[in-house]
């Protein structure tokens, strides 16, 4: 249940960084103006949202998934 439920948070967050990135690297000329002694492109912004994102959503997945394998699923299921 625990790996069920981290796997799937983990799977949306994946996607969610693969568009996010896409779009961001798209718009960064767009942006280019209004960004002050950073390039754009710089791998180490990308790499160091990408990381801070990648974590908040895994400490975001892991709180429900262990209070999800905490619950016998004989009890969970009787009650509905």
């Amino acid at each position: 249940m625990f790996r069920l439920i981290l796997g799937q948070g983990l799977i949306m967050t994946g996607v969610g960084l693969a568009v996010g990135l896409v779009v961001a690297i798209a718009a960064s000329r767009l942006l280019s103006g209004l960004v002050y002694g950073v390039a754009t492109t710089d791998p180490a912004t990308y790499v160091v949202v990408a990381m801070t994102l990648a974590s908040t959503a895994l400490i975001a997945a892991w709180i429900p998934a262990r209070r999800a394998a905490r619950v016998d699923p004989v009890v969970a299921l009787r009650q509905d």
